[in-house]
């Protein structure tokens, strides 16, 4: 009769527990202001070539560069044994490391960047997706939010170079249309709240 009394108490201590832990996502969007050297991801505003502050790699064949990422700054309030965790989300554009070759810079060229930014936007929304369907509690919470971030991560390293090989950079014409039409049905398909 202990442990079953015991068993009984222990799982009103962990139903409390769950019930008093909350999660809030929310995305960064840089206030829609871009100064600096960063740029976050606006679904309605589009690269320019004036984004593209870097130096040419003097080693890199490629006409042009686009660095983009996808972050997350986590806090935990915990008061009267309720925790709750806010993650900020975001998308964003390196001006200074992104860079395009003199007489380079087409309409073309900058699609194909555009491009890379959406990639990193679209595996950015799977990783807010996948952090609404996590089970967090407050013993796994950091741990669970790291583990989805890195495979998110890796899956846009791996578009990335999908994207980028089966296109060569851009060169092949043909294959960049479908990749075009391709993310742009990506990012029509998104659902973002």
């Amino acid at each position: 009769m202990k442990k079953f009394s015991f068993l009984i108490a222990a799982l009103l201590v962990c139903t409390i527990s769950f019930a008093q832990f909350t999660t809030t996502i929310q995305w960064y969007d840089g206030g829609r202001v871009h100064r600096g050297d960063t740029i976050y991801y606006n679904p309605e505003q589009k690269l320019r070539w004036d984004d593209f502050k870097g130096r040419p790699g003097q080693n890199s064949m490629a006409a042009a560069i686009t660095e983009s990422g996808f972050g997350y700054r986590m806090s935990m309030q915990s008061t009267n044994g309720r925790a709750h965790v806010v993650i900020i989300v975001y998308c964003y554009f390196n001006k200074r490391n992104s860079w395009f070759r003199k007489n380079m810079n087409t309409d073309y060229a900058l699609t194909h960047e555009q491009h890379h930014f959406d990639i990193t936007w679209i595996n950015t929304c799977l990783f807010v997706k996948k952090l609404k369907a996590a089970k967090l509690t407050t013993g796994n919470y950091s741990a669970v939010v790291d583990s989805i971030y890195d495979e998110c991560y890796d899956s846009l390293d791996s578009m990335q170079d999908e994207y980028d090989g089966q296109t060569s950079n851009g060169r092949i014409r043909k294959v960049q249309g479908a990749w075009n039409r391709k993310i742009d049905k990506m990012l029509a398909e998104l659902v973002i709240n």
